[in-house]
């Protein structure tokens, strides 16, 4: 029997669209680049020949237009794991999903995800304005293991390797290990970028190691972090979206990555807020080869 997506579960606007990114299905194309910073929705669009639509709601900003030839869509998520899972949830929905019948398109449609966002990198010889793009991301972020299979969409041996190495409290939750795609690392990567391990965190301060005022459950625990290899990689970068993005489309068939420039290099005690045209130039790069 088909599957019904009854209205508490698949929340859909009166103009047709769907909840939180007021987009509807017309308006997704099917290579998507997502930015933390809604702000950075219109950094992206301004490479656009012209445009379709610019939907704003909330933290949330969706431009879908043409660059070249290629039909992208371009999403503002917000900050954080939480609102990847609001957003990755809802244009899976909008690509196979019916929003007239609310039952799943009988074709699957995949879609080509692209973060592109801004981190803090974890070794010596990243250092700011470099591109980092990840091979895999560690969640600290606990949200794949709210989902069914979730080990299938996960490398268990790195994540174990991990948790042994650094001596992880599960008090802290359980952390899990993303792969990205590969062929699309590839492509986008290409032999001008940097390729680590990235770990996704459920915070800006303690969870990454900062300490104000509260003091930390491991002070020690970012000098393990950044000792730590797996297969001839180190971990690179924090940031805060990597392993929901990678995760989550793994489980629903689609392709992600995530590319980063470093704005703070945590060992050299060093940072640059002021990144606008710095990562314009990564914008470009995933532009062209997305």
């Amino acid at each position: 029997m088909e599957k019904y997506f009854a209205e508490s579960e698949l929340m859909i606007n009166p103009d047709g669209s769907c909840y939180h990114l007021h987009l509807r299905p017309d308006q997704l194309a099917d290579k998507v680049i997502l930015c933390g910073d809604p702000e950075r929705v219109s950094l992206v669009a301004s490479h656009f020949r012209d445009m379709e639509c610019d939907v704003h709601n909330r933290e949330f900003r969706c431009i879908t237009g043409y660059y070249n030839q290629k039909r992208i869509t371009v999403v503002g998520t917000g900050i954080g794991c939480d609102n990847i899972d609001i957003v990755l949830n809802e244009l899976d929905a909008l690509a196979n999903i019916d929003f007239k019948t609310r039952k799943e398109k009988s074709q699957f449609r995949q879609l080509t995800f692209v973060r592109i966002g801004t981190c803090g990198g974890l070794q010596t010889d990243l250092h700011t304005g470099s591109f980092v793009a990840t091979v895999e991301s560690i969640g600290f972020d606990g949200l794949l293991n709210f989902y069914a299979n979730r080990d299938k969409a996960c490398d268990l041996d790195c994540e174990k390797a991990f948790k042994d190495f650094v001596r992880w409290d599960l008090k802290m939750g359980n952390p899990y290990v993303a792969p990205s795609d590969e062929e699309l690392l590839e492509r986008i990567a290409g032999t001008d970028m940097h390729r680590g391990i990235t770990i996704a965190c459920g915070g800006f301060y303690g969870p990454q190691g900062r300490e104000l005022r509260l003091p930390l459950a491991d002070p020690k625990l970012n000098e393990k972090i950044e000792a730590f290899e797996y297969n001839g990689l180190k971990i690179s970068n924090f940031e805060m979206e990597s392993s929901a993005v990678a995760g989550l489309s793994r489980l629903m068939g689609h392709k992600a990555l995530t590319c980063c420039m470093v704005i703070a290099n945590r060992r050299a005690h060093k940072a640059n807020t002021n990144v606008k045209g710095s990562i314009d130039k990564l914008i470009q790069r995933v532009l062209e080869r997305i």
